[in-house]
């Protein structure tokens, strides 16, 4: 028996941004991207350190450990960072003096109209918009508008399917878009049973990543030739990530990614394999523990990733992370894919001990 599902991603925390090519997806603001007022603290006497905000153009990185960003810093764009600036943006012809400081509604305006054009184009065109870069501006923050600061430095970052930020390595120009994740991290799950951001694999969570598959080069292959790709190595993958474990005991199958055009467009070549419980009711359903066979070969990074469950030892490739079912359809007993967005679908057929 198999059945087939569509899991999308983040849709709670992302709204289409259909102006330009490429269909944008805008990560939601929150606090935490409002320029710090003090960052640096005080230099020699008598001076005080740049804010490392203010001085950032297009192509700089930045990083942060503290939610207010008071501890922000630029960086070398091969070691962590949060966010890569796109470009910055003078907004005081439409926000002038007297102007409130903008509500999140306004910002996602605000970032729409300033940040996703000159994003796009920091990109050479090319935009996964249901890859793992989300586009948004860091704001000045109500005290620095108050005295009429109305630059923003616009930029991409990485959040995971309940929205917190996941760093990155290496410059988002040269990146395979692609919203997957490494091998051995485990998705949580939220409490409307919907994916969220990486968990340890005791915890209850949704999935747990076994391989990612790199899809051949050439045209966009239709829907059943991914499926058909992917069901053969995720059986294959799977079978050596569990030492040939009975899933089906578990109530467990095995799971896969397949890419939308869009994202083949932007170059986006990768996909999860992965490992879920039967869905109960139409909905995603927590499990707890890991499948990993414990006499396996050390993992290794496929991108590599950077999230809470694998640690890498050479820091220079991109994050990398799941997608979410904010908007989950119903699994079909029939094998068709539900309609929808045009986003990654996910097949899960039952299984027991998977072939090599």
């Amino acid at each position: 028996m198999s059945m087939t599902a569509r899991w999308f991603r983040r849709g709670d925390h992302l709204v289409m941004l259909g102006a330009f090519a490429g269909a944008f997806l805008l990560l939601a603001l929150s606090t935490f991207t409002s320029w710090p007022v003090g960052a640096g603290g005080l230099g020699a006497a008598g001076t005080t350190t740049v804010n490392p905000v203010m001085a950032a153009q297009a192509g700089d990185c930045l990083n942060w450990t503290k939610k207010d960003l008071s501890d922000v810093a630029k960086v070398d764009c091969t070691s962590q960072h949060l966010f890569e600036v796109t470009g910055v943006a003078d907004i005081s012809a439409a926000h002038g003096p007297q102007a409130p400081f903008p509500d999140d509604a306004q910002w996602q305006q605000i970032s729409q109209e300033q940040c996703g054009k000159m994003s796009l184009d920091y990109l050479g065109g090319k935009f996964d918009p249901f890859g793992k870069y989300t586009v948004g501006p860091l704001s000045p923050g109500e005290r620095l508008w108050r005295e009429g600061q109305r630059t923003i430095r616009c930029g991409l970052q990485v959040a995971g399917p309940a929205g917190g930020l996941l760093p990155s390595y290496g410059t988002a120009r040269t990146q395979d878009q692609s919203d997957v994740y490494d091998p051995g991290v485990c998705l949580g799950i939220t409490e409307t049973r919907s994916v969220a951001d990486p968990v340890e694999c005791v915890k209850p969570h949704t999935f747990e990543i076994t391989g990612v598959v790199t899809l051949p080069p050439g045209d966009f292959p239709p829907l059943e030739q991914q499926d058909n790709i992917m069901v053969g190595e995720c059986a294959r993958i799977t079978a050596e990530y569990t030492g040939g474990a009975d899933l089906q005991a578990r109530g467990l199958i095995v799971a896969w990614d397949t890419r939308a055009p869009e994202s083949w467009a932007a170059g986006s070549r990768l996909a999860n394999c992965k490992i879920g419980a039967t869905p109960t009711d139409n909905s995603l359903t927590a499990w707890e523990g890991s499948v990993r066979n414990p006499n396996a070969p050390p993992l290794t990074t496929s991108n590599p990733p950077q999230t809470t469950a694998v640690q890498q030892d050479e820091a220079t490739g991109a994050p990398l992370h799941s997608q979410s079912n904010s908007s989950s359809a119903a699994p079909s007993s029939s094998g068709e894919k539900p309609s929808g967005k045009p986003d990654e679908s996910t097949t899960a057929v039952t299984t027991t001990t998977p072939s090599r």
